[in-house]
């Protein structure tokens, strides 16, 4: 490839170009666009010099990247400019170019003096030169130790332990043509240096554009230093267009402005403080007001004076406060995203909230407080002068006051939040505020407090609220250090369990559990958190990199079971614990649930006889239990913790119970709401993609099970490839739309990437492998090895989801290999059929082909075109015919 990733084209050549990708002669284009094939010739050779490719093959699939990804220039999320950008043109440019003809472009200056606004620009300048997008990251708020996460939230991948974060982040930027922002590095230079320097390894058509005081020491870096706005065009502009946005009267002998840029040093931000105030007291005044408060102070290291700084500016404005002003100024440093007037009044409690807004005012007009005209009126500092203000913070007599008083806000508003959390208009305000509530909370430390912990556990709940179940687990173990009872420490632990099997992490949430009984002041909540422990490591033993034992599991039902039951959820507890571990009947727990009133409780228990029918081939009876699961649905709250978990189990069951009985219309139907419903879409939205895999294969719909396919894989792999396993089964069916195309190795291939698991005849994958093999045999008539092939469909499958395709499978190969035992494996078949449709009609045609009766034709034809199975059902009229 070329230096340059992606070059401009015109809309033609975009048509050409998309339709390469499509893999179409230049006769097929010509005749799709009405043009000559010589055109046609001529725009490929333009595309190939343009985009950078050696050969027709790369051209496509560059196409391929840009219609996979949707690249548009207005896809990049970049921060709004709200005023004019001036002057820059030849910085503009060299930006630009720079972003071309190298990997790492570090734009440096001191603070105001428009790096970031150039750095912006620029990159809305480039947009269309990089298929898969522009990123921007502001570090302003970003914690040192925090750069990698704050990445990873930019370039949406989520966490998924154990594997590191980093190397999920590296995954994404793989292979992609992208440019990544790093606004405002200086503060985690050493973490950025680091990051950028992986990512660059990985990722070979990755641009980054940073913007820092210095450098960020990588090799490669292109640094391009700022320059403080020319006198005699740029500085003058910005400071007459900055002042006539306050007085749009305002008028200035030229000599005077330049004059007064030229005492700021040219600097952006400075000219702009300036400009708001010269509006009020004109040039003159700003003028004698510069003589006797602007300041030399070091401009670079080792403390050589050399020019007028922006700490001068922000100092010379904060003298011209009085001291009720100054107050409010340092208070309001607190905040690290911005703030309302509730809030300004809380951290002055000694001011009435009318005097806040009159100071609130005030700063507004001088420049040092910006306001954002929203529905909800709100203000912030811009960085550098919240940075000034955070130094006189520090030596603030009210500083710990202050610090209490933002504690006790953020965690105030918190349980607001938390509280009215399906109210349409609160994700908006947690997103508002929500890097102060994590900032009130990092400060506090882990010892009893009401107040943090107050916070901490609503923080928790609110970050699993929007999807981020890493982050609420760790706040609810961090509130758990900060609760004053044993008892709320146990319902914080019990909550961060959740939050981790979410993440479908059950060792960390099973340990969680065992820390959590530990923990407990009182019996009842040690054996609740004991049985809990038990049912999760039996009923998602699929979750486990490390399966507890069953004698272990044994052992702690038995400690659960020493403590006398206190009340209804206590025994439904322990009675859903036996139902897994000890085999005892579900009926029991499912009454005992129902005794308790708590639907989620009740999910659990009637999942265990989901589980008890499905082990002794009662699948019918396993899918009535599943729907029945369904029909509680409403009684579930989608952001509590627990109840995500059974909303995202119960999903999977039906979907898993539908396909189980051939009962195709209803997988597909479970699948679409699932896409909707289910709370984990948003950190794994290709589970949902996954329940449609299966159901679209078996049914015939084989274009649309491979584009579903490949959109769940790709988001599989962009989520850091968690382990899933007990999916692993979907994906597989797959294979068998992708083998009846020829290809029968890439999907067997990803099977086993998706399991963890190197055996496709694991436990697992036994029934499906077989079930896939066999059907494939049956319809390519490739029919070497037949004997083995109906060996391994009539294996005894400890999981029993798909057995009955597998035996059907079985048994029709047996039968079109003219097997000697195909009698007996029919008959075995026919069994296994009575609990699925699907297999029933597969059997029905196999008895027909072994023996020509009709009826028996009739019966399948009946049963593949009551279930949708239109490929089976044309095959069936051919052999039939």
């Amino acid at each position: 490839m070329g230096a340059q990733p992606w070059g401009d084209i015109s809309a033609r050549e975009a048509e050409v170009l998309a339709a390469v990708g499509e893999h179409l002669t230049n006769a097929q284009i010509a005749g799709r666009l009405h043009i000559s094939a010589r055109t046609v010739e001529s725009h490929v050779s333009a595309l190939l010099r343009k985009c950078g490719a050696s050969d027709r093959r790369q051209l496509a699939a560059l196409a391929a990247e840009a219609a996979e990804l949707g690249a548009r220039s207005d896809d990049a999320v970049l921060p709004e400019a709200r005023t004019s950008f001036v002057g820059r043109a030849e910085e503009l440019e060299a930006v630009r170019t720079a972003i071309d003809t190298g990997r790492l472009v570090t734009l440096t200056g001191p603070g105001g003096v428009g790096k970031t606004r150039l750095a912006v620009t620029a990159a809305a300048a480039v947009t269309s030169r990089f298929p898969a997008g522009v990123v921007y990251l502001d570090l302003v708020p970003v914690a040192p130790g925090q750069v990698v996460a704050a990445t990873a939230t930019a370039l949406g991948v989520t966490e998924r332990p154990p594997r590191p974060l980093l190397d999920s982040v590296a995954d994404r930027v793989r292979g992609r043509a992208m440019l990544l922002v790093l606004d405002n590095c200086e503060h985690v230079l050493d973490e950025v240096g680091g990051l950028v320097e992986t990512l660059l390894r990985a990722g070979g058509r990755l641009r980054v554009l940073a913007t820092s005081r210095e450098r960020l020491g990588v090799t490669g870096e292109e640094a391009h230093p700022v320059p403080p706005l020319p006198l005699g065009s740029a500085a003058e502009t910005l400071f007459l267009d900055r002042a006539r946005g306050v007085d749009r009267a305002f008028a200035a002998a030229p000599a005077l402005v330049t004059e007064a840029c030229a005492r700021l040093d040219g600097l952006p931000l400075a000219i702009e403080l300036a400009a708001a105030r010269a509006a009020a007291i004109g040039v003159d005044g700003l003028l004698t007001a510069l003589d006797d408060r602007l300041r030399a102070v070091a401009g670079g290291r080792g403390g050589e004076a050399r020019h007028h700084s922006l700490s001068d500016v922000l100092g010379w404005s904060y003298d011209l406060l009085d001291p009720a002003e100054r107050a409010l100024f340092r208070r309001l440093a607190v905040f690290t995203a911005g703030f309302d007037l509730d809030a300004a009044a809380a951290v002055s409690p000694r001011e009435r909230p009318s005097t806040v807004a009159h100071l609130l005012g005030r700063l507004v007009e001088k420049s040092l407080v910006v306001r954002r005209g929203t529905d909800r009126t709100r203000y912030r500092l811009l960085e550098t002068v919240r940075a000034f203000a955070l130094e006189h913070f520090a030596c603030d007599a009210e500083r710990d006051d202050v610090l209490r008083a933002h504690l006790e806000w953020a965690s105030r508003v918190a349980v607001e939040l938390e509280t009215g959390l399906d109210e349409d208009d609160r994700a908006a305000r947690y997103d508002e505020v929500a890097d102060d509530l994590r900032s009130a909370f990092a400060r506090t430390g882990e010892e009893p407090d009401p107040v943090a912990h107050r916070l901490g556990r609503a923080l928790a709940h609110l970050t699993f609220a929007r999807g981020s179940f890493v982050e609420a687990r760790a706040h609810y173990r961090a509130a758990a250090d900060r609760a004053t009872t044993p008892a709320d420490a146990v319902r914080d632990l019990r909550s961060a369990s959740e939050a981790a099997q979410s993440l479908a992490d059950g060792d960390d949430a099973f340990d969680l559990l065992l820390t959590g009984a530990d923990r407990a002041g009182a019996e009842r909540d040690r054996a609740v958190l004991l049985a809990l422990a038990v049912t999760l490591a039996t009923r998602f033993a699929g979750d486990f990199r490390h399966a507890v034992p069953a004698a272990r599991r044994a052992e702690l039902l038995a400690r659960a079971m020493r403590a006398p039951v206190e009340d209804r959820e206590h025994a439904a507890v322990l009675a859903t614990a036996r139902a897994w571990q000890a085999g005892a009947d579900p009926a029991a727990a499912i009454e005992a649930a129902h005794d308790a009133g708590d639907p989620t409780l009740l999910q659990g228990a009637l999942d265990s006889a989901n589980s008890a029918a499905a082990r002794q081939g009662r699948l019918r009876e396993a899918y009535r239990i599943a729907r029945k699961r369904l029909d509680l649905l409403p009684l579930l709250v989608r952001h509590r913790p627990a109840d995500g978990i059974e909303m995202f189990d119960l999903f999977h069951s039906v979907s898993v119970g539908a396909l189980a009985v051939g009962d195709l219309p209803g997988a597909l139907a479970i699948a679409a709401r699932a896409t909707e419903q289910d709370p984990v879409n948003g950190d794994y939205p290709f589970v949902s993609l996954l329940k449609y895999l299966a159901p679209l294969t078996l049914s015939g719909r084989f274009d649309e099970a491979v584009e579903l396919g490949e959109r769940a894989f790709a988001e599989w792999r962009a989520a850091g490839a968690p382990l899933l396993a007990w999916l692993a089964p979907s994906v597989q069916v797959l294979e068998l739309a992708t083998g009846l195309r020829g290809d029968h190795g890439l999907w067997r291939a990803r099977t086993l990437e998706f399991a963890g698991h190197p055996d496709p005849r694991s436990e697992r994958l036994a029934a499906t492998t077989a079930f896939v093999e066999a059907g494939l045999a049956v319809h390519t008539g490739h029919l070497a090895g037949a004997d083995r092939l109906v060996r391994n469909a009539f294996h005894d499958f400890t999981q029993p989801w798909y057995r009955a395709y597998a035996n059907a499978a079985g048994a029709e190969l047996a039968v079109l290999a003219h097997l000697p035992e195909a009698e007996k494996r029919l008959a075995q078949a026919e069994h296994t059929a009575e609990e699925n449709d699907w297999a029933a009609a597969c059997v029905a045609r196999a008895r027909g082909r072994l023996t020509g009766d009709a009826a028996a034709f009739r019966r399948s034809l009946e049963i593949w075109e009551r279930i949708g199975a239109r490929f089976e059902l044309e095959c069936t009229e051919e052999v039939r015919g």
